[in-house]
């Protein structure tokens, strides 16, 4: 998917929300555990139920290969159907991954080509080498992890070297790497006041933007500095919605609260365009 086409589908959907299908079989309705494939039911009925109200969806890798074979084919099924029932949605690969140019190659393929991802998240610690082998794929997406929303982000990212904070050197350093234009960036809500800044690095830039609902991130600090020209937001929630409820009313009550971020979106949006 092109960036041109996220926008499109952002500004007729009024919402650039991104649900995060974080999936724990410990946590989703008992009477589900009875399907053959628990997680994938799960995954079905909060797409069908939400995917009006958002442009993406994110499902975190590590919840499924926490089951193993069954989990990984779980996330296979889950991609797989959206691709062919939604193909209009957005797809992220939550995967965090990085490592030497030939392991990198590999990891893009196993989610660009195999599962067919839009974007996979990316950590830049390794450097130029580690990343571009996931930016060289044409219309997909590198989201590259900026400055997160755990405590532990202020262990490196916000210190400082050479009178600039890491994270803002990262930022402009990747602006360098080959296909850099395929580039996204992750920014904790709970960072919202750091987006100023970030802003002046990256203008135009996709933000990916975890941390909204039970992290504690606010949507409307989020926007006040981190919209961009063409919204350049997509904001995450992932437990705050599908964990709605643990009844079989799981998907509407999913959907309830995804509508309650859609017409605070939509509001924002609005305003935007006329210019307040």
């Amino acid at each position: 998917m092109t960036t041109k086409e996220l926008v499109s589908q952002i500004q007729k959907k009024k919402s650039f929300l991104c649900i995060g299908l974080d999936v724990d079989v410990e946590k989703i309705p008992p009477h589900l555990l009875l399907e053959e494939d628990p997680i994938f039911a799960f995954n079905k009925a909060i797409i069908d139920a939400t995917h009006h109200l958002c442009v993406a969806y994110k499902p975190n890798t590590a919840f499924y290969e926490a089951y193993g074979l069954k989990g990984w084919e779980s996330l296979e099924k889950t991609i797989h159907y959206l691709n062919k029932n939604y193909p209009e949605i957005f797809t992220i690969a939550d995967a965090k991954r990085g490592d030497i140019g030939n392991t990198s190659t590999m990891y893009a393929k196993a989610f660009f080509e195999d599962l067919a991802f839009d974007a996979v998240t990316v950590a830049p610690y390794m450097g130029k080498d580690s990343v571009e082998p996931f930016l060289a794929f044409e219309n997909k997406h590198t989201i590259l992890l900026a400055l997160t929303s755990n405590e532990g982000a202020f262990d490196f990212q916000t210190k400082t070297i050479n009178d600039q904070e890491l994270y803002k050197y990262v930022l402009e350093t990747s602006k360098s790497w080959e296909n850099s234009e395929n580039l996204m960036y992750v920014v904790g809500a709970t960072k919202a006041e750091y987006f100023k800044e970030i802003r002046k690095i990256v203008p135009n830039s996709f933000l990916l933007v975890p941390g909204v609902g039970a992290q504690g991130g606010n949507l409307a600090d989020v926007c006040k500095y981190g919209l961009s020209e063409n919204i350049g937001l997509l904001v995450n929630s992932s437990r705050g919605i599908i964990y709605a409820s643990k009844e079989k009313d799981f998907a509407d009550k999913a959907a309830k609260k995804a509508k309650e971020l859609q017409v605070d979106m939509e509001s924002i949006l609005n305003k935007k365009s006329q210019g307040q």
